[in-house]
């Protein structure tokens, strides 16, 4: 994650080397803080690829465990 915009809005990098603005789900948004630089795992809309709901957020040491197994392949 890149930045917060504002509201429920998120500037995100994704893995692909594109830039979205994604959207915390309510229920996400409810339950847990997103701060910036946090990983999150994100879904994007099939009709507008350049936008993303984000649906989980990923603690530190769960983002090390990630990198560490070769899911995230230096991305962090």
């Amino acid at each position: 994650m890149i930045k917060l915009v504002g509201g429920d809005n998120v500037i995100v990098k994704c893995t692909d080397g594109r830039v979205r603005t994604c959207r915390i789900r309510g229920k996400i948004k409810r339950r847990m803080w997103i701060r910036d630089h946090d990983l999150v795992l994100i879904a994007p809309w099939d009709f507008q690829s350049d936008k993303a709901d984000i649906i989980w957020r990923y603690i530190a040491a769960h983002a090390d465990k990630l990198e560490q197994d070769g899911y995230l392949n230096g991305l962090k």
